[in-house]
């Protein structure tokens, strides 16, 4: 995730969401959560207790020397409970012995992925409400204009631009229940122990492992996920059906972009989207951002399905690699929604060129076949279409920039 070219690929705040202090920071919290948890229930001294959930701050680890030092151990955690252990150490010398009681290093980073994952998520659905706010504006507001609707890249009949972004509205729509779902099955606490039991925590896990789903605001599971994989990457896989929807917008935007063609454009300012050599270009900068998602996404999904095949109760291989094509399909996906959601808000939309267009393409025609060709009623058919499916989905609470209402 360090690379030169993941800064315009990525947003700032996921990368620093995913960044190695934050990483450190949420395996911490994991840790300070289970002390306070097992002494609650009486399985370690309330002075342990103390010691542990004093020394889980960040700033006391060389988080650098954690990262280097994981290539050797093949896991964050080792080094991290290492440390831990020695720093305790330093002020409660009886209480080491409780440090990472009955847990293992997979507990600590699933969770401290999922912990992760719950404001990446809250980030990219945000800016997901943005681009369907701007869609639904961009719906209305257009929605008596007509345009050339293409089919194999060639004009084909007319349409109306509102009718167009409800279509791209539609699987953005769609998406966000469906993540939100995801996100609320998929971010679950991990903690089973060495081999998914529990056994070392003597019967009481179970009650340890409700009480730090409760503090870190995770589900908590029915049973240990460190090998059945399929709640966390169906929220990958939703991730990558995102970034396509969004991908969709973003080639229909940039061709429609195009100098011959001039019907929409990205919103300008200084230092976007200029060429070094030709002044006259606006390139397409968002749009790019969205379809460089988009064609990585794929790969990323398919990698998480096949690291869904995992041996027995813990894994070789498959979950390492299941991380970090998580994390960069977050990245990736948030790159994609704030490209768009920024692009759609300041969209640049020439009515009188889609008209011109649609004019050029009925001047191709025998005056018979132009004259049935463009038919006035296709373009009023497809605004009444807008108005009445907008007035469907703002009327329902769980659409973006919808009233507040209840049973919906």
């Amino acid at each position: 995730m360090s690379s030169v070219f993941e800064s315009f690929l990525a947003t700032a705040e996921m990368q620093q969401a995913w960044g190695e202090r934050e990483f450190v920071s949420a395996m911490l919290r994991f840790e300070a959560a289970l002390a306070r948890a097992q002494a609650q229930i009486g399985l370690i001294p309330q002075a342990s207790a103390q010691s542990i959930i004093g020394t889980c701050k960040v700033e006391l680890f060389d988080v650098a020397r954690i990262v280097r030092d994981s290539a050797r151990a093949g896991s964050l955690a080792i080094p991290l409970v290492k440390s831990l252990k020695e720093t305790v150490g330093l002020f409660n010398p009886q209480a080491v012995e409780h440090v990472h009681l009955g847990s293992t290093s997979q507990d600590v980073i699933d969770t401290a992925v999922a912990l992760i994952a719950q404001p990446a998520l809250a980030l990219i659905d945000a800016d997901l409400q943005l681009a369907i706010d701007a869609l639904l504006a961009l719906a209305e507001r257009h929605a008596d204009d007509p345009v050339l609707a293409r089919t194999l890249m060639q004009p084909a009949s007319v349409t109306s631009f509102g009718f167009k972004c409800m279509g791209w509205a539609a699987p953005l729509l769609r998406s966000r229940q469906r993540l939100q779902a995801a996100g609320e099955q998929g971010l679950c606490l991990q903690l089973g122990g060495a081999v998914g039991t529990m056994a070392q925590m003597g019967g009481h896990g179970p009650e340890v492992a409700r009480l730090m789903a409760a503090e870190l605001g995770l589900r908590c599971p029915e049973v240990a996920w460190h090998t059945q994989r399929d709640l966390w990457v169906v929220l990958g896989c939703e991730l990558a059906v995102l970034v396509g929807s969004l991908g969709k917008v973003a080639k229909d935007v940039s061709l429609m972009g195009q100098f011959e063609v001039g019907e929409v454009a990205e919103p300008t300012e200084a230092g976007r989207g200029g060429s070094s050599a030709m002044p006259h270009k606006r390139n397409p900068v968002a749009c790019m951002v969205s379809l460089a998602a988009a064609t990585r996404a794929p790969q990323r999904a398919a990698a998480l399905l096949a690291s869904m095949v995992q041996e027995h109760e813990r894994a070789l291989g498959s979950w390492q690699a299941e991380l970090a094509e998580s994390a960069g399909l977050m990245m990736g996906a948030h790159a994609a929604v704030r490209a768009m959601a920024q692009t759609l808000a300041g969209l640049q939309v020439d009515a009188p060129r889609m008209r011109a267009n649609i004019e050029q393409v009925r001047r191709a025609l025998p005056p018979q076949a132009a004259q049935e060709w463009f038919d006035p009623g296709l373009a009023r058919f497809a605004a009444q279409s807008v108005r009445a499916q907008l007035q469907t989905w703002r009327s329902r609470s769980d659409v973006a920039g919808a009233p507040a209402t209840s049973g919906a």
